[in-house]
This record gives structure tokens, sequence and C-alpha cells, in this order.
């Protein structure tokens, strides 16, 4: 009999950390502030975390045969056999209809258009896209520019094209550590085919690549005079070290530690980077919202 515990392990809520991307828009939007907002973004990032949810079930149902020789992926609940792959097959499939229900009944139109292309993108890449390299990384990225503008459609609001540029550029660089930690500790093309086309000389060089146009594409908006005339402050500058802080000290993870494998557990266990993501949090939010107080 499948446990409760069990299903919860399956649903990876400690995953659910990356749905505040879905919240961004409004964080970077004071005027859009109202009770009613506040409500519908909760309501979405509640969305995603059943879309993500779900999503998380359905692959570990697809990779279940591939997870039982990993040496920890096997732990998993449908590889180990807490839970039947019947079980957790309806379990996404459960979770997906819940999200449905919820974006039917309370959400506007724009938001569902945009949870639904996410959706459909991360199933297929559970199914096959992820062993297509450079394919999958796009993919991941992609997601999470989907999730900030399915913040903004449920709002009304419109991302600016810096948030959508940097949101897409950080996920590419998350997602590169993640395949270079695979390589790192070498995980076999059989568990994950796309890494056949993958090389630690490629990943470095990517890496080099995406975190450069990352810091520059930053750095131009916090000094672009259409940013400084939205939020009426020459200042957004002062974010930058910490925004290069924290994206030097994941590198170091990368790249010495060889530990960027989950991004999600670093997230919420380095010091360094908590730090570093408080400190831009509160920095950036004192320069936009101090002026309104």
């Amino acid at each position: 009999m499948t446990s409760v515990s069990a299903l919860i392990r399956l649903a990876r809520p400690r995953q659910w950390v990356k749905n505040a991307f879905v919240a961004a828009p409004l964080f970077f939007t004071p005027e859009a502030i109202t009770g009613r907002n506040l409500v519908l973004v909760a309501l979405a990032v509640a969305v995603f975390c059943l879309l993500a949810s779900a999503i998380y079930a359905f692959n570990d149902w697809c990779d279940r045969e591939a997870d039982r020789q990993h040496p920890s992926k096997r732990l998993r609940p449908i590889a180990s056999g807490a839970v039947s792959p019947e079980a957790g097959l309806a379990f996404s499939l459960v979770l997906l209809l819940g999200a449905v229900a919820l974006t039917a009944s309370f959400m506007p139109r724009g938001f569902a258009v945009y949870a639904a292309i996410y959706a459909t993108f991360s199933f297929l890449y559970s199914l096959r896209l992820k062993h297509i390299a450079v394919l999958d990384v796009l993919i991941v990225a992609f997601g999470f520019v989907l999730r900030v503008q399915a913040g903004s459609a449920a709002i009304s609001i419109t991302s600016t094209v810096w948030i959508v540029i940097c949101t897409f550029l950080l996920a590419l660089f998350l997602a590169f550590a993640k395949r270079r930690d695979d390589l790192a500790h070498h995980l076999q093309d059989s568990h994950r085919p796309a890494l056949a086309g993958y090389n630690l000389r490629f990943v470095d060089s990517a890496l080099s690549i995406i975190l450069a146009a990352l810091l520059v594409s930053y750095l131009i908006y916090t000094t672009d005079a259409a940013v400084i005339h939205r939020y009426g402050t020459d200042r957004l500058y002062l974010t930058a070290p910490f925004v290069v802080a924290g994206v030097l000290r994941y590198l170091q993870i990368a790249l010495v530690e060889e530990r960027s494998g989950s991004p999600t557990d670093l997230a919420l266990t380095d010091r360094f980077l908590i730090l570093a993501v408080l400190g831009w949090i509160a920095t950036f939010g004192w320069l936009i919202y101090g002026r309104l107080l």
C-alpha cells in the first residue's frame, strides 16, 4: 500500500522554490501590488507547484527502470517500490487535474495559456526531449521564462525584456552547471543519453559565455534609462555586487567543489548563496519600495 509520505517524496515539494519566479513580476512592479493581485499570484504559484509535482511524478514513472540502476536515484519512490508505477502515474494525473481545475476556476486566460505551454513542454521533456543535448538545457531555461510570463499574465502586466533575458540566462547557467556535475561524477550515458553530446571542455566554455552575458545584461538593466525612470532611482547598480557574488559562488561550487547537481538544495542550504540572494532582495526592495513609504 502506498504511504502518504512516499507520495509527498514523489511530489518533491523542495523543488517548489523554483516557482518563486512566478511571483517575480509582481515584486518588480510595486504599483501593481494590491490585495487582489497578491491572491492571484499566490494561486498562480500554487498552480505551478501542482504542475511541477505532476511532472516530477510522471518523470519518475518514465525513468523508473533507469533510476533503479543509479546509485542515488534508485531510492526514489517509484524506483524503490515505495510507490507502484500505476499509483505514481495516477498521482501525476490527479495533480495535473488539480492544476487545471484551479486555473479554470480562478485564473485569467493568458495565465492558462502559459501554464499549458509549460506543462506541454515539460511532459515532452520527460518523454523524449531531455535526451537531446543542448535542447535539454534550453527547455529547462525556457521553463523558467514561462514561469515569469505566467506570473505577469496572472496580474495582467507585461514583463520587461530585461527580466526575461536575465531569467533565461540564469536558468541556462544553472542547467549547464548541473550537466557539468553529471560529467564530473561520471554519470553514464545510458542513464542520461544527452550526456553523450557534452564534455567538460564544452560545458565549461558554455558556462563562461553564459555567465558573461548574464552579468553584462544585468549591469545594462540597472543602468538603463527607461528602468531608472520607471523606478525613480539611479542606484539599482548597488544590487550588482550581490548578483556577482552569487553567480561566482555558484561557479565555485560547480568547478572547484563539483557539487552543482541540485540547484534547489544549494539555494536552500549554502549560506553564501542564501546571503547573496537575501542581500539582493533587501537592496532591490529598499531601492524600489523605499520611495513609496
